[in-house]
């Protein structure tokens, strides 16, 4: 079973009247991890679709999407898919099987797309120029990046998968940042990038644990409090921040103009209100 839902972009302006059920209601993603189901949430933010897939023991086939206006998602699209959960498989223009952490890459015109077995996939697409190589791409195989530290709480470890540093794209860059123990801050001090938007996945969260996702203007901030699987979609214009009740792992994906990952304006702590 598909669903799929549509995601109008939303201005600053019109974001700052927001109360909090319409604040979740455009920029939340929740429930897309469906048992038997593949859930989508098509976005007007340079088109990026996120979603998710959960097999449950059958096979689960991905191909038309209405919005995207092709025959086959991939047509036009290239697409990242995560397995946050236990061993399965993908199967497009090969057969690649994922364990928990790995990231596959999809290039366009790759074919329908087949999830199978016990994983949970995480889904990320954005429409493409030219096809490059399609490609599994294991946690070793990630460029890393070493943030932060123990007396700030925001001590991490950024995984670069989809990325210049590894590979190529047309625009999409997924990433995965872990917080080590104790830390829960990630991306503090806060930045915006005006040229790409970005999609937010909080996971490795206990039952009862939350992350304070923090967005909007850097002079008129708002918060969303997510629980595990569950994420926010960032407009260009927003900062994308968040401190949790405990360490957790976070899954960004970025689409726009610029693939380079230090293409940012930093917002100084003053500025912020």
């Amino acid at each position: 079973m598909l669903n799929v839902e549509t995601r109008h972009a939303i201005d600053p302006e019109t974001a700052k009247t927001f109360d909090t059920e319409k604040l979740r209601r455009h920029f939340h993603v929740g429930d897309i991890f469906r048992s038997g189901e593949i859930t989508l949430i098509y976005t007007h933010y340079d088109r990026m679709i996120v979603g998710g897939a959960v097999p449950a023991g059958k096979d689960l086939v991905l191909d038309e999407v209405k919005p995207c206006g092709t025959p086959s998602v991939l047509d036009r699209r290239e697409m990242v898919i995560v397995n946050i959960g236990d061993d399965g498989q993908v199967s497009a223009d090969a057969d690649y099987p994922m364990g928990r952490g790995d990231m596959l890459y999809l290039g366009m015109g790759a074919g329908k797309v087949t999830f199978s077995g016990g994983g949970r996939f995480y889904i990320l697409s954005a429409p493409a120029h030219q096809t490059y190589p399609s490609r599994l791409i294991k946690i070793d195989d990630a460029a890393t990046v070493d943030l932060g530290s123990q007396a700030t709480s925001n001590e991490r470890t950024i995984y670069q998968f989809v990325h210049p540093d590894v590979m190529k794209s047309c625009q999409i860059v997924v990433g995965m940042t872990k917080l080590a123990s104790g830390s829960i801050w990630n991306t503090m001090p806060a930045h915006v990038h005006d040229r790409r938007s970005e999609a937010y996945l909080y996971i490795d969260l206990p039952e009862e644990a939350r992350v304070f996702h923090m967005m909007g203007e850097p002079d008129e901030t708002r918060h969303m409090v997510l629980k595990n699987e569950e994420g926010a979609l960032s407009p260009s214009w927003s900062i994308h921040s968040g401190a949790g009740t405990g360490s957790y792992t976070f899954i960004w994906a970025m689409a726009g103009d610029n693939v380079d990952y230090k293409d940012v304006e930093m917002v100084s702590m003053e500025t912020l209100r």
